[in-house]
């Protein structure tokens, strides 16, 4: 089942406008389908940066907190199983 689609009006730049017919003419495809492959591709790196931004985040958060469990990594079941120390 296709997605509903939302009419929208945009204003371009002669050169932008331009540049969107010369790529529809070159997949064969209409201006408004380029345009929606091309938000859709904007929209894709977006998560994709915020994901990996996220993850490199977590990664940079290794090794800076310390339990003051020396068998912590061996023992991190019984640990969580305890629940907090208060």
């Amino acid at each position: 089942m296709g997605a509903y689609m939302i009419r929208t009006q945009i204003q371009l730049t002669e050169a932008q406008a331009a540049a969107i017919k010369r790529m529809s003419e070159q997949r064969s495809i209409s201006m408004a389908e380029t345009v929606r492959q091309a938000v859709e591709q904007l929209a894709e790196q977006s998560r994709h940066s915020t994901n990996q931004e996220r993850r490199q985040r977590a990664l940079a958060a290794i090794g800076k907190f310390r339990s003051g469990d020396a068998d912590l990594s061996a023992h991190h079941d019984r640990y969580l199983a305890e629940g907090p120390k208060r």
